[in-house]
């Protein structure tokens, strides 16, 4: 008579050991997706200021000289603020990729240690 009995927790056990790297995969893809919403929505929050303070230059300017120069001062201010924020860019994809290599460097040396047990 065969037995019938089956280990649930054996199975989930073993699902849970097979795709515990794309299941960290998944987590650290989504950190950086927020990590990269977040510096989107601080860049568009530069441009907006930026572009209220350009309007409100317009309209408080005496004349076309001093609207130049306040003009000239918001672009030069912006321009550093943007050189600040694409070295947050190269920071947030560096991070990334050294926290994807990493990930997959140990998968791939699970996967290389299970093969040794099997054989």
């Amino acid at each position: 008579m065969p037995d019938l009995n089956f280990d649930a927790s054996g199975l989930f056990e073993a699902y849970r050991t097979a795709f515990a790297p794309t299941l960290r995969v998944q987590q650290e893809g989504l950190k950086a997706i927020e990590r990269l919403g977040r510096y989107q929505y601080a860049v568009c929050s530069d441009y907006l200021e930026w572009s209220l303070a350009q309007s409100n230059a317009s309209l408080t300017a005496k004349n076309p000289v001093e609207l130049a120069q306040t003009q000239t001062e918001l672009v030069t201010q912006l321009k550093d603020k943007l050189k600040v924020r694409t070295q947050e860019f190269v920071n947030l994809a560096v991070d990334a990729q050294s926290a994807f290599a990493q990930l997959m460097s140990e998968a791939t040396a699970k996967a290389a240690e299970a093969a040794k047990k099997a054989a």
